[in-house]
């Protein structure tokens, strides 16, 4: 017999779009559970953001560690111990997930564990987890269940050894030599992870270059970086197959520039993108209106159903955590009868290689083929006390505006702290800020901060 219960809302996911909207709906003073099959924080938690910088966090450490002599440290005998390194991160992520779980208790927010699935346009059952057999009823359903891993469909994806971001992430042990099929943000902060543990790292990108949907200057700074770092790049590449060798390692074969080519290694990491994960979330006779596996919503969050909403990667929009939390916190406020008080429009990217690098708003490029006049600030972080001093990497703060007006329209970083600091900018853009404006502000000595000052007042 069906337990039924009554809510406002019930949320199906608790990734930081899921968990973000039951937050605020319990401020909101609206009744809510939460749906999740798996464990609290969602990917971004549990297989994505918080552990792959975990690793990086760590991997930075190490490669410091080895080339601190020019510093005055002498240190023997450096090693790095990927079993404590996954104890490490197992750590961080329980931490993480209590914290989020005391927030949902504290904000009376019923968590139930299970596959969400939608029955009705007002109900949702839960099936397969300890609270298996509950039926919710509510004024409102919010879909955040997130995405997945997608497989290349190669002849020989699916040999051990080929993995995604999920399993490289839980590895206790080093890939000496390690393939990664894709260059964006996943491939690239893999790439840096493992160059400075110590593995041989090979790059291979369909595209033309790296991070494509970032400017173009970033891209080819990257790459300099990467390959002085001993990283083999290939762009403009199409793997055609990956074969198992008799010692065990991975062949990739790919074509580049019409020439067959192949690369060998102990492990192949598949970092083409994520799939939009649906399964199991519609019940039978319930449709929404959905496009290439994506639900279809509007700017306030509804899907074609008026009372289910959906927000995050989940509907096909930028895959990043703080932009699925700020459209969840918008749907919310849209079910509240509230106006959204997020610009959830103006979304930084980040990219936490080493430099960092962030961007937000439009780039020159984009600038331009909108029909902008525009105005380019440059300053090169060589010139910044703080960069020398700590001994970072090349990098710059480049800063799009207007030319007649000056307002901010966009800025692109590669530096160290680039996605602290990217959040200057974000400001910047919201309060339609112009370059005087930006520089007018007292940044203080000697920080990486004070490069920004630099960069707006020319």
């Amino acid at each position: 017999m069906k337990e039924n219960y009554e809510y406002d809302l019930v949320v199906i996911g608790a990734g930081p779009a899921g968990y973000i909207a039951a937050e605020e709906s319990a401020k909101l003073s609206m009744k809510t559970a939460l749906v999740e099959n798996r464990q609290l924080g969602g990917t971004c938690l549990n297989r994505g953001c918080i552990p792959t910088k975990t690793l990086l966090h760590t991997a930075e450490l190490y490669a410091e560690m080895k080339a601190c002599e020019h510093l005055g440290i002498h240190v023997e005998d450096v090693s790095c111990d990927m079993s404590a390194l996954q104890n490490r991160k197992e750590e961080v992520l329980e931490q993480l997930r209590s914290g989020i779980a005391a927030l949902m208790k504290k904000s009376r927010v019923d968590v139930l564990q299970g596959t969400g699935t939608i029955t009705s346009p007002h109900e949702v059952c839960v099936t397969g987890g300890k609270d298996s057999g509950r039926c919710l009823s509510a004024k409102s359903i919010l879909i955040a269940t997130g995405s997945v891993p997608a497989r290349l469909p190669v002849p020989g994806a699916d040999l051990p050894d080929v993995v995604t971001s999920d399993e490289l992430l839980s590895k206790k042990s080093l890939y000496p030599r390690l393939t990664i099929i894709g260059g964006g943000v996943i491939g690239m902060e893999f790439a840096s992870i493992y160059s400075a543990l110590g593995a041989q790292v090979t790059v291979i990108e369909s595209l033309d270059r790296i991070l494509a949907g970032m400017d173009k200057e970033i891209s080819q700074n990257l790459k300099m970086i990467l390959k002085k770092r001993g990283v083999q790049i290939h762009t403009g590449a199409r793997v055609e197959s990956i074969r198992k060798n008799a010692d065990g390692s991975l062949t990739c074969c790919f074509t580049e520039k019409e020439k067959q080519e192949t690369v060998e290694s102990d492990g192949i990491l598949c970092a083409v993108g994520r799939r939009i994960f649906t399964d199991g979330l519609l019940g039978e006779g319930m449709e929404l209106s959905m496009e290439r596996g994506a639900v279809l919503v509007s700017r306030t969050g509804q899907t074609s159903v008026p009372s289910i909403y959906a927000a995050g990667d989940v509907t096909g929009g930028v895959q990043l955590a703080h932009a699925a939390s700020a459209c969840a916190i918008n749907a919310v406020a849209h079910m509240a009868g509230q106006q959204p008080p997020v610009r959830a429009d103006l979304i930084p990217g980040c990219v936490y290689t080493s430099p960092e690098i962030a961007s937000v708003g439009l780039t020159q490029d984009e600038a331009r083929k909108q029909g902008r006049d525009v105005l380019i600030r440059k300053y090169p972080m060589s010139a910044n006390g703080k960069t020398v001093l700590s001994g970072q990497e090349r990098g710059f703060i480049k800063v799009v505006a207007d030319s007649g007006s000056h307002k901010i329209l966009g800025a692109q970083m590669m530096c160290a702290r680039a996605t602290d600091m990217i959040s200057e900018f974000t400001t910047a853009i919201a309060e339609e800020m112009t370059l005087e404006d930006m520089g007018s502000v007292v940044r203080p000595h000697p920080t990486f901060s004070e490069a920004i000052t630099e960069t707006v007042r020319g």
